[in-house]
């Protein structure tokens, strides 16, 4: 089986490492996988293709901005991208995240549907089925079950400047998956699947089904860490960790520097992603760097009494599984995809925006001690997020997708 993966990254941040790991695996397993990508890291110059270049990149952004519309320029590289194709004839194509300045969207899905390539999208976030934004629960908007229009998020995400096109992007995008005569669609969480299959955009759909999205759980697993603990100057502090690639609202940022305020002099939150240099952080915050070394990663998981994630926008939320994987329990908002990652006895979850109740859990967790979650932690996200048995659930996918029918 041949397949080719499109993504705005590879190897770094969640998306990329996805990829990375799919086309070893798929390698590995006897089959051709070749990863086309605008950013990241080479991992093997066989199975990859380099989409642009950063000049095309930035060209696209302004355009984007300047326009309102987003996926609508790059139509060289994206001709070259489909010349590629043409030659590599994949079985099946995956496409991940395409809203990164990179590609061309009409050119692109005018070519899986003229050549009846089997299709499937993966949905890490919201956009491929909404006229722009990438997610919409905060503010409220759910216009896209019909058709978007007057967008709340117009300065967030992929940002306008001056128009609101997300009207003329929905039908684009309605017209567009629709013409794919073999579309599936992978929801990475049951709550985004769900979702999914209440968008005119996917009414043609072969299928739409929930894959969670894997992790290495024999990379991402307890390690012995005291060293690190040392390091960032615990002592015998109680740690409570947070992560992720970059801390904005949406993230959660404003929940843990309010929860930070609360603590006591026998707590610390590590948190471990980049933060902007004009937010000033609380005396009991210690920040520490993004890191795309999943070495760092497995150290802090394991490090760490509990793990905080205060996102109330997450269509997965891959450092929670890793943070389950590495014996640790969570407390996270009864939001989003966030309540179906943590697993019966794995922590806890809270109302939304509820600081003190989740204050008063983490510390539940912390008088309870982190021994009496890890084993339920860890046999959960074995269970749930094992990299065998759901990238099987693709190979069982692409099976039924051959079929022309």
């Amino acid at each position: 089986m041949k397949v080719l993966q499109i993504n705005a990254v590879n190897k770094v941040a969640s998306t990329g490492r996805t990829c990375c790991e799919m086309s070893n695996y798929l390698i590995e397993h006897g089959d051709t996988c070749v990863t086309a990508y605008s950013k990241g890291v080479s991992v093997d110059k066989n199975a990859e293709y380099v989409i642009g270049n950063a000049y095309d990149v930035k060209l696209h952004g302004l355009f984007s901005r300047l326009s309102g519309k987003q996926a609508y320029f790059s139509k060289r590289e994206t001709g070259k991208l489909l010349r590629f194709t043409k030659e590599f004839e994949p079985d099946i194509v995956i496409l991940r995240n395409l809203h990164g300045n990179y590609i061309n969207l009409p050119m692109l899905f005018s070519f899986l549907a003229e050549n009846d390539i089997a299709t499937v999208a993966v949905l890490h976030d919201c956009w491929f089925f909404t006229g722009k934004c990438c997610h919409y629960t905060s503010s409220g908007c759910y216009k896209w079950q019909t058709e978007c229009r007057d967008c709340p998020s117009l300065k967030k995400y992929n940002k306008s400047w001056f128009f609101d096109r997300s009207a003329e992007m929905f039908r684009d995008k309605e017209r567009l998956f629709n013409s794919i005569p073999r579309l599936a669609v992978v929801g990475v969480s049951q709550w985004l699947t769900n979702e999914a299959k209440k968008a005119p955009i996917f009414k043609n759909a072969r299928e739409i089904i929930k894959i969670y999205n894997w992790i290495d759980t024999d990379v991402f697993k307890p390690v012995d860490v005291y060293d690190l603990r040392e390091q960032l100057g615990l002592g015998g502090k109680k740690m409570i960790l947070a992560a992720a690639s970059g801390w904005s609202r949406e993230k959660g940022l404003e929940t843990v520097i309010e929860l930070s305020k609360k603590l006591s002099d026998s707590e610390r939150i590590v948190m471990v992603g980049n933060i902007n240099a004009n937010v000033t952080l609380p005396d009991k915050i210690i920040s520490m760097p993004a890191t795309n070394s999943v070495e760092e990663l497995v150290k802090y998981y394991s490090a760490t009494d509990v793990f905080l994630q205060p996102s109330l926008e997450e269509t997965f939320g891959k450092v929670t599984a890793e943070a389950l994987s590495c014996g640790t329990p969570v407390v996270c908002f009864n939001s989003t995809a966030n309540p179906e990652l943590v697993g019966k006895d794995c922590g806890a979850v809270v109302p939304v925006n509820d600081i003190s109740k989740m204050l008063s859990e983490i510390r539940t967790v912390l008088s309870n001690g982190k021994s009496a979650y890890s084993e339920k932690c860890r046999d959960f996200a074995v269970q749930s997020f094992n990299m065998e048995k759901n990238i099987s659930q693709y190979y069982a996918l692409f099976q039924r997708l051959s079929n022309k029918q």
